[in-house]
């Protein structure tokens, strides 16, 4: 849980900014009655997926398949700003998609994944997140939460438990690849060029706005033995040294990443693994901020994936597959406010 006095200085800080914001501005002027433009873009971590209403509801026609919800931190920083204005309102325009590559930000068309109510046809595929959100240089402010899927995260972790099941270390299998297979240092090199390329063209697009770059929470424990290897809410049948391995070789590394480019551009990163350590997915349900392979979600998400035999309906959980869960977002949401404010602060 939350610590009551952290939340307490977040909201006196919070408000402290919107004060000083709308002292910058004249009484009366014109642009005290414009709107900040925010963009948040962003892949799964960012979307929320099951935690909350989904957003656009479900039977809505505009739905994309992005699996946004109404309790990820983007719209709990809306609410907050909402209710603190930095000076004049902010509108929101969030197109942050589960699945997102960094190459989905600015360059490639995606094909959504979400497996809530997807149509027969599957969904269609939608514009690069740039170019939907609409930036120009009527942009105040755009966050950025993505660089996972680019590795990808989501196959390391499913060739960890596979080779956990199997009594292997996938970190040995990452360290010497087979032939035709990137090595993890590879991989974060190609992330790294990736994420050089999609800030440049974000500044391009929105050539005065302040852009914030956010990191990843906290997924694994300090030590990879506080695991159970028979925990399917936890990281199931991974090893403990991969456990170790993916937090220290893959997760810190990537975050790394992410701060070194951001900061080459000038632009403010956030960092929200610092706050979660503590709160992973191999933490009692009470205690953590990132569920496990299976965990607690809204009754809209399946306890199932197609095309996988994964089936937490088994255990009574759903198929969280290491994501953040309302808490999660929550600390996430306290952090991002603090850098958009002072992001328009800084305009």
């Amino acid at each position: 849980m939350r610590h009551r006095v952290s939340l307490l200085r977040t909201r006196a800080l919070a408000v402290g900014l919107a004060l000083a914001a709308s002292a910058l501005l004249p009484s009366g002027s014109a642009g005290a009655a414009d709107s900040y433009q925010w963009a948040a873009l962003g892949d799964s971590y960012t979307a929320g997926v099951f935690v909350g209403a989904p957003q656009p509801p479900l039977g809505d026609a505009s739905r994309d398949g992005c699996a946004r919800t109404a309790d990820a931190y983007p719209d709990l920083v809306e609410r907050e700003l909402a209710g603190f204005p930095p000076g004049r309102p902010v509108s929101l325009t969030d197109v942050s998609c589960g699945g997102a590559a960094i190459s989905d930000i600015a360059t490639t068309r995606q094909t959504p994944v979400s497996p809530v109510q997807p149509p027969a046809a599957g969904w269609p595929s939608v514009a690069p997140q740039t170019e939907r959100a609409g930036l120009g240089d009527g942009t105040d402010v755009v966050t950025i939460g993505v660089g996972g899927n680019s590795l990808p995260f989501a196959g390391i972790l499913t060739r960890c438990l596979e080779m956990g099941a199997a009594g292997r270390s996938c970190r040995d299998h990452y360290t010497s690849p087979p032939e035709g297979e990137e090595s993890l240092q590879d991989k974060l090199a190609r992330v790294r060029g990736e994420y050089i390329e999609m800030l440049a063209r974000v500044h391009r697009a929105a050539p005065h706005a302040k852009v914030v770059t956010v990191g990843y929470p906290a997924a694994f424990p300090e030590d990879g033995g506080a695991c159970d290897r028979q925990s399917l809410t936890g990281l199931s049948l991974i090893g403990h040294a991969d456990v170790d391995w993916l937090r220290d070789e893959v997760l810190k590394p990537l975050n790394s990443t992410i701060q070194q480019v951001s900061g080459f551009f000038g632009d403010r990163y956030v960092d929200v693994y610092s706050s979660s350590v503590g709160h992973d997915a191999c933490r009692p349900a009470d205690t953590k901020w990132v569920e496990g392979i299976c965990g607690d979600a809204e009754d809209y998400w399946p306890a199932g994936l197609p095309g996988t035999a994964l089936d937490c309906g088994a255990i009574g959980k759903k198929a969280t597959l290491v994501h953040p869960n309302a808490e999660g977002h929550a600390d996430m949401a306290a952090h991002v406010e603090r850098a958009v404010r002072i992001a328009l602060l800084e305009r």
